[in-house]
């Protein structure tokens, strides 16, 4: 009971060091960590020890998928292919669906892209859709906040999901499969609530006359700008299907070449080296310190730290011998699977960030899998899959999300209640309820 509460403490001064004094989620989890191993007793020796395990062990394995994944995201973003991406996807649907053409835009675009780059990249077509459509813009612009969300936390390579399996020891391959189960299921009651609730809000798009018409004339093809992304996945997947203890695809020296190239850490350098055929003209300032690669890595080492110092708080917990508090009953109680969606959940909504939910609750469910009986393969996936879908809500204030959503929009805040944080809430409830399910089904 009382290494419980220390838990509880320590989380709670993790959470108000983050949310009250503004300092960042590495030093806070890392510190916790410590203060935590200092408080339950555990020797220096094993601190020590949880500090290299736990860090070195996470990093060795999600380190390089974080990078060459936000490596990816960055050539799209800067070499146009992501719009190109968005409006592949409308000429698929049509003018007609706009929101669901935006969602699925959004969904699509936040696999290789963070979230809020997705939503500021996208805003102009949203915006245009609106007008075009005579439809509110307020419609537009939260199908595609949501759809954008979704993706961002269940499938990856987004950081979040990659970093989460890699916690949790899930299969990256089976990851990505149920990831799109869940996530394309979750996003109907996502799409409902727009068409019914959402679009009933008056807000009429303004476009401003400063601004900068996008040069189309170098954008690369549509399928240059898809292939980066689906090629990945579906190694990975292959690899995934490869691995399976009946040998589905048989055995063999080409076995072996799917199952290297399926590597996930492969199969992202080959998106990565793919994606850097994109721009129109190649420069190979473009690969340096200063160029894109070097953005893209400024851009990925703070999840990477924060995956990191989250690793060494799990590490801290599973070498404190907590695993053994939870009650043997709880191996037989299928409402195991709901306990991460909990933790995220708190989580997200107290401190804004999707990706510090969900690495701090893998890092403290990790070493719960046994006795909570969420230690199989397909399980531990779920698991992971249920950590994305407690971190997807509540999506308000303390998010910069929220307002990047209402600052481009033009919403007020309660407006943006009403809409994007009520729709994360919806969306996360779903999630959470469809992962049960497919719990009962293949658990």
């Amino acid at each position: 009971m009382l290494t419980i509460f220390l838990i509880l403490i320590v989380l709670a001064m993790i959470l108000l060091a983050i949310v009250k004094f503004d300092i960042h989620p590495f030093l806070a989890l890392f510190g916790g960590a410590i203060l935590y191993g200092l408080l339950s007793g555990m020797s220096p020796k094993l601190i020590l020890q949880s500090i290299s395990d736990g860090f070195g062990g996470v990093l060795g394995s999600v380190g390089l998928l974080i990078i060459l994944g936000v490596m990816l995201g960055t050539f799209l973003e800067k070499t146009g292919g992501a719009i190109v991406i968005a409006e592949k996807i409308l000429s698929w649907i049509g003018k007609k669906a706009v929101n669901l053409t935006m969602m699925l835009g959004g969904y699509i675009l936040s696999i290789p892209v963070f979230g809020d780059s997705t939503i500021i990249m996208m805003n102009p077509i949203a915006k245009s859709l609106a007008l075009k459509s005579n439809r509110s813009y307020a419609g537009t612009m939260i199908a595609l906040s949501l759809g954008a969300m979704c993706s961002h936390s269940l499938v990856p390579p987004t950081p979040g999901p990659i970093a989460t399996a890699g916690i949790l020891g899930a299969d990256l391959g089976q990851m990505i499969f149920f990831g799109f189960i869940v996530s394309l299921l979750t996003l109907i009651p996502g799409y409902i609530f727009v068409n019914k609730f959402v679009s009933k809000i008056p807000l009429t798009p303004k476009l401003s006359t400063s601004e900068e018409s996008l040069n189309r004339k170098h954008y690369p093809t549509a399928f240059r700008s898809f292939l980066p992304i689906i090629l990945p996945l579906v190694l990975i997947i292959l690899a995934s299907v490869a691995n399976y203890p009946t040998k589905p695809l048989g055995e063999g020296s080409w076995i072996k070449v799917i199952e290297f190239i399926g590597a996930p850490v492969i199969a992202l350098l080959i998106g990565a080296i793919l994606s850097f055929t994109l721009p129109h003209k190649f420069d190979k300032k473009m690969l340096s310190s200063s160029g894109w690669v070097g953005e893209a890595l400024l851009i990925a080492a703070p999840v990477i730290f924060i995956t990191g110092s989250g690793a060494v708080f799990g590490k801290m917990l599973q070498n404190s011998g907590i695993g053994d508090m939870i009650s043997s009953g709880m191996k037989e109680a299928n409402w195991g699977i709901f306990l991460p969606f909990l933790i995220a959940f708190t989580l997200k909504t107290a401190q804004g960030s999707t990706t510090v939910a969900m690495i701090t609750t893998a890092s403290i469910v990790a070493p719960l899998l046994g006795p909570l009986g969420l230690d199989s393969e397909t399980m531990k996936v779920l698991t992971a899959l249920s950590c994305g879908a407690g971190a997807v809500a509540i999506s308000h204030a303390n998010d910069s999300g929220f307002w990047v959503v209402t600052q481009l929009s033009g919403m007020t805040i309660k407006q943006g209640n009403q809409s994007h944080s009520l729709g994360t809430l919806i969306m996360g409830t779903a999630a959470i309820l469809i992962i049960y399910v497919i719990s009962l089904i293949v658990g």
